[in-house]
Protein backbone atom coordinates (compact mmCIF):
# COMPACT_ATOMS: atom_id res chain seq x y z
CA UNK A 1 0.00 0.00 0.00
CA UNK A 2 1.19 3.47 -0.85
CA UNK A 3 1.76 5.36 2.40
CA UNK A 4 -1.29 7.23 3.64
CA UNK A 5 -0.50 10.57 5.26
CA UNK A 6 -3.84 12.26 5.99
CA UNK A 7 -6.97 10.12 5.56
CA UNK A 8 -7.66 6.52 4.64
CA UNK A 9 -10.95 5.00 3.50
CA UNK A 10 -12.57 1.98 5.14
CA UNK A 11 -12.15 -0.27 2.11
CA UNK A 12 -8.46 0.60 1.86
CA UNK A 13 -7.86 -0.34 5.48
CA UNK A 14 -9.93 -3.52 5.23
CA UNK A 15 -7.74 -4.70 2.34
CA UNK A 16 -4.55 -4.57 4.43
CA UNK A 17 -3.11 -7.58 6.28
CA UNK A 18 -3.24 -7.09 10.04
CA UNK A 19 0.54 -7.21 10.38
CA UNK A 20 1.07 -4.56 7.67
CA UNK A 21 -0.49 -1.71 9.63
CA UNK A 22 -0.70 -0.48 13.21
CA UNK A 23 -4.35 0.34 13.93
CA UNK A 24 -5.06 2.52 16.97
CA UNK A 25 -8.51 3.02 18.49
CA UNK A 26 -8.64 6.52 20.00
CA UNK A 27 -12.23 6.70 21.19
CA UNK A 28 -12.55 9.03 24.16
CA UNK A 29 -15.31 10.98 25.86
CA UNK A 30 -14.67 13.64 28.45
CA UNK A 31 -18.21 13.47 29.80
CA UNK A 32 -20.74 10.63 29.93
CA UNK A 33 -23.41 11.29 27.28
CA UNK A 34 -26.50 12.99 28.66
CA UNK A 35 -25.22 13.25 32.24
CA UNK A 36 -22.55 15.94 32.29
CA UNK A 37 -20.51 13.67 34.57
CA UNK A 38 -16.85 13.06 33.86
CA UNK A 39 -16.31 9.55 32.44
CA UNK A 40 -12.97 9.36 30.66
CA UNK A 41 -12.93 5.54 30.83
CA UNK A 42 -15.92 5.15 28.52
CA UNK A 43 -13.78 5.10 25.38
CA UNK A 44 -11.78 2.15 26.69
CA UNK A 45 -14.94 0.29 27.69
CA UNK A 46 -16.33 0.83 24.20
CA UNK A 47 -13.06 -0.46 22.74
CA UNK A 48 -13.20 -3.63 24.83
CA UNK A 49 -16.80 -4.22 23.73
CA UNK A 50 -15.87 -4.06 20.06
CA UNK A 51 -13.15 -2.65 17.81
CA UNK A 52 -11.46 -3.09 14.44
CA UNK A 53 -9.53 -6.38 14.45
CA UNK A 54 -5.94 -5.92 15.57
CA UNK A 55 -6.44 -2.41 16.95
CA UNK A 56 -4.65 -1.33 20.12
CA UNK A 57 -6.17 1.34 22.36
CA UNK A 58 -4.88 4.88 22.95
CA UNK A 59 -6.07 6.86 25.95
CA UNK A 60 -6.14 10.61 25.35
CA UNK A 61 -5.41 11.24 29.03
CA UNK A 62 -2.77 8.56 29.60
CA UNK A 63 -1.06 7.97 26.22
CA UNK A 64 -1.50 11.19 24.23
CA UNK A 65 -1.13 13.69 27.08
CA UNK A 66 0.77 14.24 30.32
CA UNK A 67 -1.82 15.38 32.86
CA UNK A 68 0.88 15.78 35.53
CA UNK A 69 1.98 18.97 33.72
CA UNK A 70 -1.37 20.79 34.00
CA UNK A 71 -0.09 22.92 36.88
CA UNK A 72 2.55 24.39 34.57
CA UNK A 73 -0.09 26.39 32.72
CA UNK A 74 0.04 24.01 29.74
CA UNK A 75 -3.70 23.41 29.56
CA UNK A 76 -5.94 20.42 30.29
CA UNK A 77 -4.08 18.07 27.93
CA UNK A 78 -0.37 18.97 27.99
CA UNK A 79 1.78 17.27 25.39
CA UNK A 80 3.45 14.05 26.56
CA UNK A 81 7.20 14.00 26.97
CA UNK A 82 9.18 12.42 24.13
CA UNK A 83 10.35 9.61 26.38
CA UNK A 84 6.81 8.78 27.50
CA UNK A 85 5.44 8.84 23.95
CA UNK A 86 8.32 6.62 22.84
CA UNK A 87 7.31 4.09 25.50
CA UNK A 88 3.72 4.17 24.24
CA UNK A 89 4.85 3.52 20.67
CA UNK A 90 7.10 0.72 21.89
CA UNK A 91 4.19 -0.91 23.73
CA UNK A 92 2.12 -0.77 20.54
CA UNK A 93 4.90 -2.40 18.52
CA UNK A 94 5.50 0.59 16.28
CA UNK A 95 8.59 0.68 14.09
CA UNK A 96 9.78 3.24 11.51
CA UNK A 97 8.06 2.82 8.16
CA UNK A 98 5.02 0.99 9.58
CA UNK A 99 1.73 2.50 8.40
CA UNK A 100 -0.35 3.79 11.29
CA UNK A 101 -4.13 4.20 11.06
CA UNK A 102 -5.97 5.87 13.92
CA UNK A 103 -9.71 6.10 14.32
CA UNK A 104 -12.30 7.56 16.60
CA UNK A 105 -16.05 8.02 16.70
CA UNK A 106 -18.06 9.32 13.74
CA UNK A 107 -16.28 11.88 11.60
CA UNK A 108 -15.17 13.95 14.57
CA UNK A 109 -11.97 11.90 14.87
CA UNK A 110 -10.86 14.14 17.72
CA UNK A 111 -8.34 12.08 19.69
CA UNK A 112 -7.43 10.30 16.44
CA UNK A 113 -6.43 13.66 14.96
CA UNK A 114 -4.37 14.32 18.10
CA UNK A 115 -2.47 11.05 17.61
CA UNK A 116 -2.04 11.85 13.91
CA UNK A 117 -0.48 15.18 14.82
CA UNK A 118 1.74 13.77 17.60
CA UNK A 119 3.19 11.26 15.16
CA UNK A 120 3.77 14.02 12.61
CA UNK A 121 5.42 16.00 15.39
CA UNK A 122 7.74 13.01 15.86
CA UNK A 123 8.61 12.96 12.16
CA UNK A 124 6.35 10.04 11.24
CA UNK A 125 4.71 10.54 7.84
CA UNK A 126 2.98 7.16 7.40
CA UNK A 127 -0.01 7.98 9.58
CA UNK A 128 -3.64 8.51 8.57
CA UNK A 129 -7.04 8.94 10.19
CA UNK A 130 -9.84 6.59 9.18
CA UNK A 131 -12.37 8.77 7.37
CA UNK A 132 -15.76 8.37 9.04
CA UNK A 133 -14.26 6.61 12.04
CA UNK A 134 -15.55 3.44 13.65
CA UNK A 135 -19.17 4.02 12.53
CA UNK A 136 -18.03 3.94 8.89
CA UNK A 137 -16.37 0.57 9.55
CA UNK A 138 -19.56 -0.77 11.10
CA UNK A 139 -21.73 0.63 8.31
CA UNK A 140 -19.60 -1.26 5.79
CA UNK A 141 -20.50 -4.51 7.56
CA UNK A 142 -16.87 -5.30 8.35
CA UNK A 143 -15.83 -7.63 11.19
CA UNK A 144 -15.00 -6.52 14.72
CA UNK A 145 -13.42 -8.18 17.72
CA UNK A 146 -13.61 -7.76 21.48
CA UNK A 147 -11.05 -7.49 24.25
CA UNK A 148 -7.57 -6.06 24.58
CA UNK A 149 -5.01 -6.44 21.79
CA UNK A 150 -1.33 -6.81 22.64
CA UNK A 151 1.31 -6.54 19.94
CA UNK A 152 4.92 -7.61 20.17
CA UNK A 153 6.74 -4.64 21.71
CA UNK A 154 9.56 -2.78 20.01
CA UNK A 155 12.19 -0.27 21.11
CA UNK A 156 10.93 3.02 19.69
CA UNK A 157 12.61 6.35 20.27
CA UNK A 158 11.24 9.58 18.82
CA UNK A 159 12.00 13.29 19.11
CA UNK A 160 9.50 16.12 18.70
CA UNK A 161 9.97 19.00 16.27
CA UNK A 162 9.49 21.99 18.56
CA UNK A 163 9.02 24.34 15.60
CA UNK A 164 5.57 22.84 14.99
CA UNK A 165 3.94 24.12 18.16
CA UNK A 166 3.85 26.99 20.65
CA UNK A 167 3.59 26.86 24.42
CA UNK A 168 4.74 30.42 25.17
CA UNK A 169 1.60 32.45 25.86
CA UNK A 170 3.29 35.81 25.32
CA UNK A 171 4.67 34.80 21.92
CA UNK A 172 1.16 33.83 20.85
CA UNK A 173 0.06 37.46 20.75
CA UNK A 174 3.38 39.12 19.97
CA UNK A 175 4.23 37.12 16.84
CA UNK A 176 3.69 39.48 13.89
CA UNK A 177 1.51 38.31 11.04
CA UNK A 178 0.13 35.23 12.74
CA UNK A 179 -3.46 34.04 12.30
CA UNK A 180 -4.97 32.28 15.30
CA UNK A 181 -7.78 29.81 14.44
CA UNK A 182 -9.96 28.57 17.30
CA UNK A 183 -11.56 25.15 16.62
CA UNK A 184 -14.17 25.29 19.40
CA UNK A 185 -17.87 25.65 18.71
CA UNK A 186 -19.15 29.17 18.19
CA UNK A 187 -21.02 29.46 21.55
CA UNK A 188 -17.84 28.70 23.50
CA UNK A 189 -15.77 30.98 21.27
CA UNK A 190 -18.26 33.82 21.84
CA UNK A 191 -18.26 33.19 25.58
CA UNK A 192 -21.96 32.32 25.77
CA UNK A 193 -21.28 28.94 27.41
CA UNK A 194 -18.26 27.29 28.96
CA UNK A 195 -18.87 23.76 30.26
CA UNK A 196 -15.25 22.86 31.01
CA UNK A 197 -12.82 25.73 31.48
CA UNK A 198 -12.62 28.56 34.02
CA UNK A 199 -14.23 31.18 31.79
CA UNK A 200 -15.60 31.48 28.27
CA UNK A 201 -14.53 33.65 25.36
CA UNK A 202 -11.48 33.65 23.12
CA UNK A 203 -7.97 35.00 22.78
CA UNK A 204 -8.20 38.54 21.40
CA UNK A 205 -7.68 38.46 17.64
CA UNK A 206 -8.51 34.78 17.22
CA UNK A 207 -10.81 33.71 14.40
CA UNK A 208 -13.35 30.94 14.81
CA UNK A 209 -13.18 27.80 12.65
CA UNK A 210 -15.25 25.11 14.43
CA UNK A 211 -13.75 21.71 13.61
CA UNK A 212 -17.22 20.37 12.73
CA UNK A 213 -17.13 22.55 9.62
CA UNK A 214 -14.48 20.22 8.19
CA UNK A 215 -17.08 17.47 7.86
CA UNK A 216 -19.82 16.71 5.37
CA UNK A 217 -23.29 15.56 6.42
CA UNK A 218 -22.20 11.90 6.38
CA UNK A 219 -19.52 12.51 9.01
CA UNK A 220 -16.64 12.23 6.56
CA UNK A 221 -14.22 15.01 5.67
CA UNK A 222 -15.25 17.40 2.95
CA UNK A 223 -13.38 17.09 -0.38
CA UNK A 224 -9.89 18.64 -0.36
CA UNK A 225 -10.82 21.41 -2.79
CA UNK A 226 -13.77 22.47 -0.64
CA UNK A 227 -11.60 22.53 2.48
CA UNK A 228 -8.98 24.51 0.62
CA UNK A 229 -11.46 27.17 -0.48
CA UNK A 230 -12.88 27.53 3.01
CA UNK A 231 -9.52 27.88 4.75
CA UNK A 232 -8.15 30.25 2.13
CA UNK A 233 -11.20 32.45 2.61
CA UNK A 234 -10.32 32.67 6.32
CA UNK A 235 -6.62 33.28 5.70
CA UNK A 236 -7.04 36.13 3.26
CA UNK A 237 -3.56 37.28 2.28
CA UNK A 238 -1.85 35.07 4.87
CA UNK A 239 0.01 31.86 4.05
CA UNK A 240 -0.50 28.54 5.91
CA UNK A 241 2.73 29.07 7.83
CA UNK A 242 1.13 32.08 9.54
CA UNK A 243 -1.62 29.92 11.06
CA UNK A 244 -1.59 28.82 14.69
CA UNK A 245 -4.43 26.49 15.73
CA UNK A 246 -6.04 26.31 19.15
CA UNK A 247 -9.14 24.89 20.85
CA UNK A 248 -9.97 24.08 24.46
CA UNK A 249 -6.96 21.91 25.28
CA UNK A 250 -5.02 21.29 22.06
CA UNK A 251 -7.03 18.28 20.86
CA UNK A 252 -9.77 19.39 18.46
CA UNK A 253 -7.35 21.96 17.03
CA UNK A 254 -5.52 19.00 15.50
CA UNK A 255 -8.67 18.33 13.46
CA UNK A 256 -8.17 21.69 11.74
CA UNK A 257 -4.48 20.91 11.25
CA UNK A 258 -5.45 17.65 9.59
CA UNK A 259 -8.05 19.37 7.42
CA UNK A 260 -5.55 21.96 6.22
CA UNK A 261 -3.01 19.27 5.43
CA UNK A 262 -5.70 17.35 3.53
CA UNK A 263 -6.38 20.55 1.59
CA UNK A 264 -2.72 20.90 0.61
CA UNK A 265 -2.16 23.80 3.01
CA UNK A 266 0.90 22.66 4.94
CA UNK A 267 2.94 24.50 7.53
CA UNK A 268 0.45 25.57 10.21
CA UNK A 269 1.23 25.05 13.90
CA UNK A 270 -0.52 24.28 17.19
CA UNK A 271 -0.85 26.45 20.28
CA UNK A 272 -0.65 23.42 22.54
CA UNK A 273 -2.01 24.85 25.84
CA UNK A 274 -4.96 26.38 23.96
CA UNK A 275 -7.81 28.11 25.79
CA UNK A 276 -7.42 26.16 29.04
CA UNK A 277 -3.77 27.21 29.18
CA UNK A 278 -4.51 30.82 28.23
CA UNK A 279 -7.07 31.30 31.02
CA UNK A 280 -4.85 29.67 33.64
CA UNK A 281 -3.61 33.21 34.27
CA UNK A 282 -6.56 35.51 35.14
CA UNK A 283 -4.54 38.55 34.02
CA UNK A 284 -4.54 37.52 30.36
CA UNK A 285 -7.07 39.39 28.23
CA UNK A 286 -10.27 37.73 27.04
CA UNK A 287 -12.56 38.70 24.15
CA UNK A 288 -16.20 37.74 23.72
CA UNK A 289 -18.77 37.91 20.94
CA UNK A 290 -18.42 37.25 17.23
CA UNK A 291 -15.67 39.79 16.50
CA UNK A 292 -12.09 38.50 16.82
CA UNK A 293 -11.40 41.16 19.46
Amino acid sequence: MTAKTTLIEVDELAAQPVDAVLIVDCRFELMAPGTGERDTAKGHRDYLAGHIPGAVYASLDEDLSDLSRQAEGLGRHPLPLETAFSRVLSRWGWRPGLQVVCYDVAGGSLAAARLWWLLRLAGVREVAVLDGGYPAWLSAGLPTEQGEVERAPTQASVRFDATQYLTDHAHLRDAPGRVLLDARGAPRYRGEVEPIDRVGGHVPGALNRPFAENLAADGRFKPPLVLREEFLALLGTHVPGDVVHMCGSGVTACHNLLAMERAGLSGSRLYAPSWSGWVSDPDRPIATGDAPG
